[in-house]
């Protein structure tokens, strides 16, 4: 029965080798992927990430940013970023001179301030 599928092709694993070893590393890729797939808008992934303890409530975000620069808070948004939630704030304070911070979701560490 072997023999129907591969006719005289004794060496046929070599030719294998490479496709079954690049399915074999994209696994971890496609069920990551998968995962954030199954988020049907992104107030559900916000809310999965939320439950699950991947971020922070916004109250707590809202608090830091505050504390940080002072001011209106004109626009959030949360995306994933290489492989982290990040909260990107985008501030209008007195100055008049808006400032965007990059928040760490999880952890609340500012990564960056614009």
């Amino acid at each position: 029965m072997f023999a129907t599928f591969f006719p005289r092709r004794p060496r046929f694993a070599p030719r294998l080798a490479a496709p079954m070893l690049a399915a074999a590393l994209a696994c971890p890729a496609m069920l990551a992927h998968a995962r954030d797939e199954s988020c049907k808008n992104d107030q559900d992934c916000a809310r999965a990430a939320l439950v699950q303890g991947e971020i922070r409530p916004l109250s707590q975000v809202l608090r830091v940013v505050r504390e940080r620069v002072p001011g209106d808070i004109i626009e959030i948004e949360l995306e994933r970023e290489g492989g982290i939630w990040v909260y990107e704030v985008k501030v209008l304070p007195s100055s008049g001179r808006r400032k965007k911070l990059e928040i760490d979701a999880r952890t609340l560490e500012i990564l960056k301030i614009k």
